[in-house]
């Protein structure tokens, strides 16, 4: 028996940043509801990344709903740990309803409700907010499978610095974020690195006297919607962009990197690519200098007083790229030892037996984070309703927008729902 008092107006699901800032706008708004978390309050980001990660954004934007930074270097970066101390600190400060070590391993519908089953027994809900994010199953190409076994594989998220990683050199499979950073981190650690590149766009870490990130967001342009992204083709992956400097595939040729094209293929120990490389730097460029020159219009539009352009190192050194390109690489011939794969990221949403809610491939059906299931929503996803959404530049108003609707929804059904 469910008794209608038992019976939760919300049950979100992961406590990283898009959890507790959905919790957060439930709390604001009187609404009854539990946090739910697999392990530990931003699990992701304690086990996920690498000693010397840092956010992107700048520290001064790294703020959750209702906060404002206050530090002494608000164009900074924090580390991994720093981000999770945040996230612990802002749970204890507004008492949020956070329960870790609790994961969900069914979800489905029942009579107007949605039961959630947990290792201790089962909750009931209405409203159902799945915030355990869509990055956290590793993707690799089918080919991966063929690479001798000898060949030490791992992810980007399993990365943690050069010292771990077997001796010999290091293949780095993606150039956009964590390939970029992951290789340049290798490169300072003095090990050889050989760097597969793909397709993806660049952004300087400053530009005219501002973090990257601000401009953004003053600009709007971090505010173009996913209908108008689709417009133009897939939605692209992120651009490559340093934490603490900026980082280009030319200035990651310039400290050693070999930089190839696009990894196509395995055979007998033999890897093949493409002869994309020199492309691939152009096209990052174009993309850096498109981006630059939207913030110029911008400044010029709005008389802001900034300061002129100055050249970015990283953006002016000329590349240096293998001549003729490498097209074929033996493993054993060039001594790689390991390679990593920054090939993107999936999430896992198994446990959700709810139709209609996810894809064939098990992946989210949403329309800015609702499905098209009334009740259940998604919260943190990339691109999810404009460039911005997922990441913490985007939970204060996205939060705010799905806990109205689950308000909305709870005044509503509160009184149909029958005593079980």
């Amino acid at each position: 028996m469910t008794s209608a008092t038992d019976i939760l107006d919300a049950v979100v699901i992961g406590a990283g940043w898009a959890g507790l800032g959905v919790s957060h706008a439930l709390m604001q708004r009187g609404l009854r509801h539990r946090v739910l978390e697999r392990d530990r309050i931003g699990e992701t980001w304690r086990t996920q990344r690498w000693d010397s990660f840092r956010l992107n954004t700048a520290n001064i934007q790294t703020v959750m709903p209702g906060d404002s930074y206050v530090g002494a270097d608000p164009d900074g970066a924090m580390t991994s740990g720093e981000f999770v101390a945040m996230l612990e600190d802002y749970a204890r400060r507004h008492a949020l309803p956070v329960e870790t070590g609790t994961p969900v391993t069914d979800l489905v519908a029942s009579d107007g409700l949605y039961r959630l089953t947990l290792p201790r027994g089962s909750l009931c809900a209405r409203n159902v907010v799945i915030a355990s994010s869509n990055q956290n199953c590793p993707v690799r190409p089918s080919f991966s499978a063929l690479l001798p076994p000898e060949i030490r594989q791992i992810d980007a998220s399993a990365y943690r610095n050069a010292s771990g990683l077997d001796s010999g050199a290091v293949l780095v499979v993606g150039s956009a974020q964590s390939g970029g950073q992951i290789a340049e981190d290798l490169a300072q650690a003095g090990r050889t690195v050989f760097l597969a590149t793909s397709r993806v766009g660049r952004l300087p870490r400053t530009y005219r006297g501002r973090h990257i990130s601000i401009w953004l967001v003053l600009s709007g342009l971090i505010d173009v919607t996913r209908k108008e992204i689709l417009e133009q083709g897939p939605i692209p992956g992120r651009p490559l962009q340093g934490a603490l400097h900026t980082i280009s595939l030319q200035s990651l040729s310039a400290q050693g990197v070999v930089v190839l094209g696009r990894l196509t293929g395995v055979d007998d120990g033999r890897l093949s690519f493409s002869d994309e490389a020199e492309a691939h730097v152009r096209h990052a460029d174009e993309g850096s200098a498109r981006v630059r020159s939207q913030i110029d219009d911008y400044i010029a539009r709005n008389g802001i007083d900034a300061p002129e352009a100055e050249p970015d190192p990283a953006e002016t050194i000329e590349a240096r790229l293998p001549n003729p390109p490498i097209r074929s690489i033996d493993l054993a011939a060039r001594g790689i030892t390991t390679v990593i794969w920054c090939t993107g990221f999936r999430g896992d949403f198994g446990w959700v037996r709810v139709p209609n809610v996810l894809d064939a491939e098990g992946q989210p059906l949403h329309e800015n984070g609702f499905a098209s299931v009334p009740g259940v929503y998604f919260a943190g996803l990339p691109f999810a309703i404009t460039r911005r959404s997922g990441t913490i530049l985007a939970i204060a108003e996205e939060a705010a927008l799905l806990a109205d609707d689950i308000r909305r929804r709870s005044v509503r059904t509160a009184s149909d729902v029958r005593t079980q």
